[in-house]
């Protein structure tokens, strides 16, 4: 065979490849769907994805089951997707801030959450409340600082070098105050030690966190966010009470394979900023203490390159490493 022959061979079959590629994206999705969540039921990353799995579903017109894979702080789930087929199937539904602080934290990490996922969208905001047992003599910041000086606390943790994890190491270091760090599998088992009493100090979301002060088994002292909630208009903010500056949260949003084809990516993220826009799930999270926030893919991406440097620093003082 010439030389010139193979080449219109070679560009043919590359043509054929592109235009079966394209007719599969146009037709894209074909099947069902799965939004993997790396934490235990019951947390603000399950509360979202089973919220929105219906809506989505319906967009979709494909059925949009929800997967937990619990394990090393969120990790086994996200490289289970970060080695997935790139083809929109199989996507991440995480706190994303907590991804961002895996490479500092983790020696050996079997992905790279920058070079092996890409974001498809955020989803929702969750600050996070700062809470104690009802048995603990404080009722702000200032009296916690103090009471913890002169007395042994035990502060739950959902993970070693979770957000929530740093976060409390961010206010511990920024503040003066002192406590031990118990960690957990999960926010779920954190916030069901606290309410038992083995443990007396709590940093989580509040989306999660909320219904426990409702029901008034914990006592909250402070939110994490810049402003205060309207649904907690009465409790101040961290940086009202000293600590100027002061905000951290869960920020649930999705992410798929690196190497997902744009048309792909960018059907996604409209068909999940519909679904968690839907007024019913905008209320019901809303009356939870989540603030819808989406992105575009770029966005999200961005967001992430931040909190990564952010949190990198906070691990470096803290001296935090697992292997």
């Amino acid at each position: 065979m010439s030389l010139q022959r193979r080449a219109i061979l070679l560009a043919c079959t590359a043509a054929l490849a592109a235009a079966s590629a394209t007719a599969q994206t146009a037709d894209w999705p074909t099947k069902t769907l799965r939004i993997v969540v790396p934490y235990p039921p019951g947390g603000s990353s399950d509360i979202i994805a089973r919220s929105i799995s219906q809506v989505l579903s319906e967009s979709l017109k494909q059925s949009v089951i929800v997967e937990n894979k619990p394990g090393a702080n969120g990790n086994l789930g996200a490289d289970f997707v970060a080695k997935a087929e790139p083809d929109g199937y199989t996507m991440l539904l995480c706190d994303v801030g907590a991804l961002a602080i895996s490479p500092s934290v983790y020696t050996k990490l079997s992905f790279d959450p920058s070079k092996d996922l890409r974001g498809v969208t955020m989803l929702a905001y969750s600050p996070h409340l700062l809470v104690v047992h009802p048995s603990v003599p404080v009722n702000n910041l200032k009296e916690l600082i103090a009471y913890s000086k002169k007395n042994d606390l035990n502060f739950a943790v959902t993970a070693t070098g979770s957000a929530p994890h740093l976060a409390g190491v961010a206010l511990e270091r920024a503040s003066g105050a002192r406590w031990q760090y118990i960690p957990y599998k999960g926010g779920v088992t954190a916030i069901q030690d606290t309410v038992a009493g083995q443990t007396q100090v709590l940093m989580n979301g509040m989306l999660a966190t909320l219904p426990q002060v409702q029901n008034g088994k914990l006592k909250v002292l402070g939110v994490s966010k810049a402003t205060r909630m309207p649904l907690l208009g009465d409790v101040p903010t961290i940086a009202e009470q000293g600590v100027a500056g002061y905000e951290s949260g869960t920020w649930q949003g999705v992410l798929l394979p690196r190497g997902t084809p744009d048309a792909v990516v960018q059907k996604l993220n409209k068909a999940l900023i519909t679904a968690i826009r839907a007024p019913e799930i905008r209320s019901r999270l809303a009356g939870q203490g989540a603030e819808v926030v989406t992105m575009t893919s770029t966005e999200q991406d961005q967001f992430f390159t931040k909190e990564r440097a952010r949190w990198a620093s906070v691990v470096k003082a803290a001296n935090i490493k697992l292997d």
